[in-house]
């Protein structure tokens, strides 16, 4: 049976103030609050509330069998905790349908897979937790930060405990295979394997209203034909895409809600189901592996990382960032941590790159050049870096730094197992002292 898998990935950074050369030492508060505030109402009331009570709807008209998955970052949460909690509460309730799944990826939305590896790790749990605590489920299905994976990556997630991801399905990487498959990764056979079907996701999320497209108007049955015309043997048609597709990328005046509302209706009626990510992973057995040395990503023709990490800029930049890392992972400071939580989004370096400057993609920044961005955020930077040295400076060395992290790991562990070994002696007495209590009134 054919099946269609939706996932929506939601991501809103802590945009930068206008941040210059005179207030490094002088100003530590780095963030926009105005336009972050203003930005995410925008989009809340044209996209995310509207969106999710349609897709409550929908779960509820057809018991259950209409089925989604999201993919929110950690600091979209923060935003939406205090901008906009009426989009949490709608989450909560598509959650409780048990229809709904939550995904786990980088709490920053961040390039640290790429980087380093112990804050990609960090950082995948910590959003995990905090997925589980919002709305009750323990995510199952790794997603990474603009779908970026490689070889390396497939390997560091799997030693996680994470057995499913999905990523891109990267033209240059399948040939002539079909995305409409469960794959399993070379370096990690244990680690199935969803792929973006990048065609008819992009025909819904880019061309759905572009009156110069040969397909336009797109209609849920016209929709649902291709679908159903394509060989039987593929069964799972994976839809990644950008929440804001609905209602805010495509406006509701171009009928995007009123497809999403007919698209289950017409698929039912061809026998084509729907499912979440972790469903079409446990239900289908992978056909191959899939090899990727070269890090691919869902962005631009190329699929890669250029976006991120295409210039010199972008390059000089990163590698600025992550030599403070383990500095940063050994300070006490939450404000501190916090700032390095948000410096590491992917959309400052996206901000800063040249391939997209004047083209339609880079009405996105609110930098009037790529170097604007560079200069605005190297200066926030170095204020961080010089408050980061402020607690360990350069005199202590990365030697000196990974001996004292060993240290502190060591004692975290045996902390723990003092901490089991004090809960079996108190479980131990509370037995004894109930056994004695008992013959007491024996007697």
């Amino acid at each position: 049976m054919k099946t269609i898998c939706f996932y929506f990935q939601i991501h809103q950074p802590f945009r930068l103030k206008r941040y210059r050369f005179f207030n490094i030492g002088r100003d530590h508060y780095y963030f926009d609050d105005y336009a972050n505030e203003d930005i995410l109402q925008q989009i809340a009331a044209r996209s995310f509330i509207p969106a999710n009570r349609m897709l409550l709807d929908l779960v509820n008209l057809y018991n259950g069998k209409f089925k989604v998955a999201f993919s929110i970052s950690g600091v979209a949460l923060e935003q939406l905790e205090i901008y906009a909690p009426e989009v949490i509460d709608g989450f909560r309730e598509l959650s409780k349908t048990g229809n709904v799944e939550f995904l786990t990826e980088t709490y920053a939305h961040s390039l640290a897979s790429l980087f380093d590896p112990e804050e990609f790790r960090n950082q995948v749990k910590h959003h995990a937790e905090r997925i589980e605590a919002l709305f009750g489920q323990k995510p199952t299905v790794m997603r990474n930060t603009e779908l970026i994976y490689n070889d390396d990556i497939a390997e560091m997630v799997y030693d996680m405990g994470y057995t499913k991801m999905i990523t891109e399905g990267a033209k240059h990487v399948l040939g002539w295979k079909s995305p409409n498959y469960v794959y399993q990764a070379a370096s990690q056979p244990k680690l199935k394997l969803l792929l973006k079907n990048s065609r008819y996701s992009d025909d819904i999320t880019y061309r759905f209203s572009n009156y110069s497209w040969n397909e336009y108007p797109l209609t849920a049955e016209k929709f649902i034909s291709w679908i159903e015309a394509t060989p039987p043997e593929e069964e799972v048609f994976n839809l990644f895409m950008n929440y804001e597709t609905l209602g805010n990328i495509q406006l509701s005046h171009t009928g995007i809600f009123e497809f999403m509302k007919a698209l289950p209706r017409f698929a039912f009626d061809k026998k084509i189901g729907f499912c979440t990510p972790s469903e079409a992973l446990e239900n289908h057995e992978p056909i191959g592996a899939m090899s990727v040395p070269s890090t691919i990503s869902w962005s631009d023709e190329e699929r890669d990382v250029s976006a991120w990490l295409g210039n010199k800029l972008q390059k000089s930049a990163l590698e600025a960032l992550y030599e403070m890392g383990e500095r940063v992972r050994l300070c006490t400071d939450r404000r501190l941590k916090h700032d390095w939580l948000y410096l590491q989004s992917s959309d400052h370096f996206y901000y800063m790159s040249t391939k997209h400057f004047g083209s339609g993609q880079s009405q996105f920044s609110p930098y009037m050049s790529p170097y604007d961005a560079f200069n605005n955020y190297m200066n926030v930077l170095s204020d961080f870096i010089t408050r980061v040295k402020a607690q360990y400076p350069d005199t202590v060395d990365n030697e000196e730094l990974n001996s004292l992290l060993t240290t502190i790991h060591n004692q975290e562990k045996e902390i723990k197992r003092l901490q089991m070994e004090l809960k079996t002696v108190i479980g131990t007495n509370e037995e004894l002292l109930v056994e004695r209590n008992k013959k007491r009134a024996k007697i």
